[in-house]
């Protein structure tokens, strides 16, 4: 009928599943238009229709700085767009010797600073506060999960959650392996409902204690009960990557070694370690930001076309990208990988000291505080075209960005003189803190003779859209408790990447290539530069 539309229908999965794996369970619902959405709803920035079953979530770690600067704030916006499911219960679990009442005072101190939404909702954290409870618990004491696992089965019974659980390890790496077999100790590891696990970043320090770590888990949690966050994988502008390169028909097209010419992807802080300096001087940037967050990038890019956006296409495509990747040997980490740390300089207008000079870290560190590197994808898509991946600290500007860049012209049309200050065309994917996509391409300029200038052509989330992007944890978690993987890392995913930085870290260890140093401030050392510079490219200055 004129006027009239039926309703569309989307298929959703429904909640729990009593083998821990995903449900396959599909629940039918009509899709409303954006205008009959409550508001709160539509700010969430998720979907209305993704509803998770019944369930409660513990926090090891609940009163240490990711729980409060990152999970709490993403709960209670959660909670505030009613996205939480039902009878939800969080349980924070440390060491800390609280009560409830204290870390619900606690957390609506935290959210109300931390919050993504401001001015925080005060009676809005107050009633999330309500679902809060706090154990104190020593993960090395069996009795402190004797006392976890009865409360848990009491709030179960009381708020219907049907066995359902997530363990939350807001800790440092080396208390995984103890926490989940202290849960296994006690049967937590087993219910009526699904028993998931999130652990957080890194997943081990090389390959062989990311297999350890993996065994680990694996002999309490099956895989698909394991969840490897990656907050970046959370972010909307990354999996924009997928939307902007397969909902698109004209871009895919030209996404290949015929049209491309090279591919940068930049993760650039200013500030230095802060108070990461004990990790950090062990860890370094190759392992802090290359291994996950420059390669979890490389892989969204140069992926094959999954066949749907669900677990096993996506995870599999990534897969295979970085198994294509052309390990480095140690000819090549001296020729095509640079490191480099910071010396004193000025950023952001303020004088900050070198690397060596910051607190717990070590005075003759060789600890790179900037790391560059030259990749390429053996396979048909991008045989010869190099992916140059870099991230450091104390550069001038914060800034995440995938830079596609495309080859020139292959005759000059208008002549050398006026295409003189044409540059080559490139797509720009910014992940932060300006979200969007830049086209760069020539342009007539408008005076009587034939000038042609490079212009942009800009998309901003900021405003081509009204709605509040969620927070990347509140997408996570709300996966994690939906059963849905897609967004978090799998085992095979974090061992092969290893496998590639292993040598690179192997070599550098012996000193080869040398490590260089840059000012505060600057965009990195000149062998960077010179990196690029060998192929006949330049580094993009955000």
């Amino acid at each position: 009928m004129k006027g009239k539309t039926r309703p569309r229908t989307k298929k959703v999965a429904a909640g729990a599943e009593p083998d821990g794996g995903r449900g396959d369970g599909q629940l039918i619902a009509p899709v409303s238009r954006p205008e009959e959405l409550p508001e709160n709803r539509l700010a969430a920035g998720l979907s209305e229709y993704r509803s998770a079953a019944p369930a409660l979530m513990v926090i090891f770690g609940a009163t240490g700085d990711l729980s409060h600067r990152k999970l709490l704030p993403a709960l209670y916006n959660l909670h505030r767009n009613r996205l939480l499911p039902a009878g939800f219960t969080l349980v924070g679990a440390a060491i800390d010797k609280l009560d409830s009442n204290a870390f619900r005072k606690l957390a609506i101190d935290t959210i109300a600073e931390h919050s993504r939404t401001q001015p925080a909702d005060k009676e809005a954290i107050k009633d999330f506060a309500k679902d809060l409870e706090y154990l104190p618990v020593d993960f090395a004491k069996a009795d402190d999960f004797k006392a976890l696992a009865k409360r848990l089965a009491e709030l179960d019974k009381a708020r219907h959650t049907g066995g359902n659980v997530v363990f939350y390890c807001a800790t440092p790496p080396p208390t995984y392996g103890m926490i989940a077999n202290q849960l296994k100790s006690q049967g937590l590891n087993r219910g009526a409902g699904y028993r998931r696990i999130i652990v957080e970043k890194p997943f081990g320090t090389d390959l062989r204690s990311a297999r350890e770590l993996g065994q680990t888990l694996r002999s309490v949690f099956p895989e698909e009960s394991l969840y490897r966050i990656d907050h970046y994988l959370g972010k909307e502008t990354v999996q924009n990557i997928l939307a902007f390169r397969f909902a698109n028909a004209i871009f895919e097209p030209v996404w290949n070694c015929q049209l491309v010419d090279h591919v940068q992807i930049t993760v650039a802080e200013p500030l230095g370690v802060e108070n990461r300096g004990a990790y950090y001087d062990r860890a370094g940037a190759l392992r802090d930001i290359v291994q996950n967050h420059a390669l979890q990038l490389l892989t969204l890019v140069a992926m094959e076309p999954p066949v749907a956006f669900e677990s096993m296409a996506v995870r599999d495509e990534k897969v295979k990208v970085l198994r294509a990747v052309r390990p480095l040997s140690s000819e090549d980490v001296r020729t095509q990988t640079v490191r480099a740390q910071y010396e004193k300089g000025w950023v952001l207008g303020e004088e900050v000291a070198g690397y060596r000079d910051e607190n717990n870290v070590a005075r003759d560190s060789e600890t790179e505080t900037y790391a560059a590197i030259r990749l390429q994808v053996d396979n048909w898509r991008w045989a010869g075209v190099p992916f140059y991946l870099r991230a450091g600290k104390r550069l001038p500007k914060q800034v995440t960005e995938i830079r596609v860049q495309f080859k020139r012209p292959p005759h000059l049309t208008f002549g050398r003189e006026a295409s003189r200050e044409l540059e080559p065309n490139a797509i720009v994917l910014r992940i932060q803190p300006e979200e969007g996509i830049s086209l760069r391409f020539g342009a007539k300029v408008p005076t009587a003779g034939l000038v042609i200038r490079s212009v942009n052509m800009d998309f901003l989330y900021t405003t081509s859209f009204l709605d509040d992007a969620p927070d990347a944890y509140e997408r996570l978690l709300v996966d994690c408790m939906l059963g849905d993987p897609t967004l978090f890392t799998r085992s095979d995913e974090v061992e092969t990447a290893w496998s590639l930085i292993d040598p690179i870290e192997e070599s550098w260890r012996a000193h080869e290539p040398p490590l260089q140093t840059y000012a505060a401030g600057s965009w990195g050392p000149l062998a960077s530069d010179l990196l690029l510079a060998n192929d006949g490219c330049e580094w993009h200055r955000p």
